[in-house]
Parts: C-alpha cells; structure tokens; sequence
C-alpha cells in the first residue's frame, strides 16, 4: 500500500467531499440519507466538512468513507455513460429496478454497508459492459 503525503491526501479529501455533495445534490438525496451513504452516525461531522469546504481548510477522511465516496462517482459516472439524457441518469437511482426485487438503486445503497454501494456498481459496470460490446 503506498502512502500519501498528508496535504495531498487533505486535497484528494476536499475533492471528494465536493464530488459527493455535488452528486447526492443532484440525485436530490435527504441529509440522512447522505449521511447513511457517507457511513457517518454524527451530523456534525457532516456539517464540519461543508464548513472546511467554504473556509477551504483541509480535510482528513477514513480509508472506508474514501472507499464510499469513490463507488458513489463511479455509479454517477457509470449512469453519465449508459444514460444520454440527463434527467435519466440523475432519477434512476430512485426508480424501482426489478432486479433488485423492486428496490431502487438508491434503497440498496442505503443499506449501509460498502458492500452495497460496491453491488451498485457492480451493476452498472456489467451494463455498461454488455452496452458497449
């Protein structure tokens, strides 16, 4: 595993945290249901990143929230690529999928776990896979 200085690590964390608000923005999330995404119990952690994102002061994150952040741009992005219009890719996370029993996208995700947002993308990847073969 190769280490990353700290103030690199600090911006990749800002980069992160912007690319998360932006795209749980977008998809038109609740804070509770951001925060289950963000795997955070604590609000206030919450509210502490958006504050050191305006004041531009630095931003430490876990390896698991890092993890989180990177499947949730991977899905935006896999939506980007397999949707051509853009209210179709910003709504189908909340849209009833039938091959996950009826759930959207978003439910699953909102399980909690990495493993979740993993299975999403996943899912993505595959069609996206098939879509473009």
């Amino acid at each position: 595993m190769q280490v990353v200085p700290q103030h690199q690590a600090e911006q990749i964390a800002k980069v992160a945290v912007k690319l998360f608000f932006q795209i749980t923005d977008q998809w038109q999330l609740t804070e509770k249901q951001k925060l289950v995404l963000a795997g955070l119990n604590s609000r206030t952690t919450f509210h502490t990143w958006r504050e050191k994102l305006e004041q531009n002061k630095p931003i430490k994150l876990s390896r698991d929230t890092l993890e989180r952040f990177s499947y949730i741009a991977g899905i935006y992005k896999a939506l980007q690529l397999l949707f051509p219009m853009e209210n179709q890719w910003q709504q189908w996370v909340h849209k009833p999928n039938r091959d996950f029993n009826g759930q959207s996208a978003l439910d699953r995700m909102l399980g909690g776990n990495v493993l979740d947002l993993a299975d999403i993308r996943r899912y993505l990847d595959a069609h996206r896979g098939s879509h473009f073969e």
